[in-house]
């Protein structure tokens, strides 16, 4: 018999379904818990058990400003939904019983970021929204010697790497007593780039996911004759690694940008991982940022947003339209519009 929930982050049923899938740290309770603190949100996450089989979406439930009702997004990163099962069938109905539990839940609207390159169907999941494909994001292949891994680096990129060893910049991974020194560099670059508050995260936070994810997070900082250039915070889980921050200082920084990326990349192989996902663009956009990143290595991967309505009356309501089922121009640009 089908069981569908959307449980808390203590609740087993969230750790159980996770042993039976292959995820990511994105997907993990303590995760979604931190991420949730930063928007004064609820964690949650949907699970979905039939035959055998079961599906599990981490979630940030929101209050909708003014109104009596709640929203959904993914936590930071690529979440996405996962399952243990690749049959149609089985995740038409996981994805019907998610409209109607958080419909019947007065949750109204979902936005998911995708994982870029566990196995998802686009297919069923735009049959009961709208998938957005933004643009490509950037892996390493852990997998490859380092001579393959350097040859795949632009030969740009390889001379600036090797510029920033001959200026004797050093690269340590998990010392976390200069966290404090990275953090104000990490604020500088933010203001100099006109980023939102959301992206001021602060020293606290970075302790938080240390001690919540223990091993999961690391964090490599460069270094030059004792100053902190800049510095990189990321995760380890299940032989997948994602840079969740990097930022150097504004000048004089020797290239450690990309210095940091290869000696992650190397310490990442050496510790036994397979993939080095270091995200794309601005919004996943054939940008500058892309280009960058796509200078280190070969892999590449579509990045999606899945957008669900889970009531047209009180969507419509809320972005002044008329009720019915939403316009794909509502669907397709910022969502949900409302915010």
């Amino acid at each position: 018999m089908a069981e569908a929930a959307l449980v808390g982050p203590h609740d087993t049923a969230w750790t159980d379904a996770l042993a039976r899938i292959g995820h990511d740290v994105y997907h993990t309770p303590a995760y979604v818990e931190l991420d949730a603190r930063l928007s004064a949100g609820t964690a949650a996450a949907f699970v979905y058990q039939d035959a055998g089989h079961v599906l599990l979406l981490p979630l940030v439930l929101r209050p909708v400003p003014g109104s009596d009702l709640r929203d959904a997004v993914s936590p930071y990163g690529y979440p996405g939904p996962i399952s243990d099962a690749d049959d149609p069938d089985f995740w038409k109905h996981a994805c019907r019983a998610l409209v109607e539990l958080l419909c019947a839940q007065s949750i109204v609207t979902v936005f998911v970021r995708l994982h870029p390159f566990l196995p998802t169907p686009l297919d069923t999941l735009g049959s009961f929204g709208t998938v957005v494909r933004h643009g490509q994001t950037v892996s390493m292949d852990l997998s490859l010697s380092v001579e393959e891994m350097w040859s795949q680096t632009h030969r740009t990129h390889r001379n600036q790497i090797n510029k920033a060893r001959r200026a004797n910049v050093t690269v340590a991974v998990d010392d976390w007593s200069r966290l404090d020194e990275w953090v104000a560099t990490y604020h500088e670059n933010m203001r100099r780039v006109g980023a939102s508050d959301y992206y001021f995260f602060t020293a606290e936070h970075f302790h938080r996911l240390r001690s919540a994810l223990n091993d999961t997070a690391h964090l490599a900082i460069a270094y030059a004759n004792g100053e902190v250039l800049g510095g990189n915070l990321f995760f380890e889980h299940r032989g997948i690694m994602h840079t969740y921050l990097q930022s150097t200082r504004g000048t004089d920084t020797h290239h450690a940008d990309k210095l940091l990326y290869d000696e992650i990349r190397r310490w990442g192989r050496e510790h036994g991982n397979t993939i080095y996902h270091i995200g794309g663009g601005l919004g996943a956009a054939s940008d500058s940022l892309f280009a960058y990143k796509a200078a280190f290595a070969a892999g590449r991967h579509d990045f999606h947003t899945w957008r669900v309505v889970t009531d047209a009356d009180a969507y419509a309501k809320l972005i002044g339209a008329t009720a019915g089922e939403p316009a794909l121009s509502t669907m397709s640009g910022r969502f949900p519009p409302y915010r």
